[in-house]
């Protein structure tokens, strides 16, 4: 796509306040008493999902990149796996503050023995460094070691699917949506990674032999 400066500085605004929107809505939701019987729990939850929505189109991107042959989708990519660090830690705020009351006690005592949270806790901690080195500064000063760093997404990534399965317990219903959905989307780069390296025409060649 041919556009000016100004027109993608305007579609970045667009996308910014659309990926904004959510945290904008949750928020009326809470001043209006409009998250139901058990407001924490809604608010957590709700956090949670925007969070792995966000690292779920991040991943979208790249393959819709080589769907499209256009290099425009990667302009975004920085920016919506933010929203997804952001929404994460509210995620993990609204716990440790609304849920645990930022008890330490509470904490040491409940996270063992839940391990949903551990998971959820990895994940999280997966996802801290890929925000805090996602500048242009980082990946230029890390250079080949930026990108294997930010490889952590995919296993944040499923770790994320594995928190919302165990959490869930019963309705199994949209964690195994998004279990499906991820395992499109990394299926989706491995056979394009495949492609790229030329290993089907390898493995054509050999079995022609």
């Amino acid at each position: 796509m041919r556009l000016s400066k100004k027109s993608w500085a305007l579609i970045k605004i667009i996308i910014f306040l659309l990926s904004l929107s959510p945290f904008f809505l949750l928020v009326s939701a809470t001043i209006q008493d409009q998250l139901g019987a058990n407001p924490i729990q809604t608010l957590h939850f709700s956090l949670g999902d925007w969070a792995l929505r966000f690292v779920c189109i991040g991943l979208a991107l790249t393959p819709l990149k080589k769907l499209l042959k256009q290099s425009w989708p990667v302009r975004f990519r920085r920016m919506l796996g933010l929203f997804a660090f952001f929404y994460a830690s509210l995620h993990f705020l609204v716990y440790i503050v609304l849920d645990l009351s930022l008890s330490w006690e509470a904490f040491v005592d409940e996270v063992p023995k839940s391990p949903y949270i551990l998971v959820g806790l990895f994940t999280f901690l997966l996802l801290t460094p890929l925000a805090l080195t996602s500048t242009k500064a980082m990946q230029k000063r890390l250079g080949k070691r930026w990108i294997q760093l930010h490889k952590l997404v995919y296993l944040a990534a499923i770790s994320a699917v594995i928190h919302y399965l165990w959490l869930v317990k019963s309705d199994l219903g949209e964690p195994l949506l998004y279990a499906t959905v991820l395992f499109i989307l990394l299926s989706s780069r491995l056979f394009l990674h495949l492609k790229t390296k030329d290993y089907f025409e390898q493995a054509l060649t050999e079995l022609r032999k």
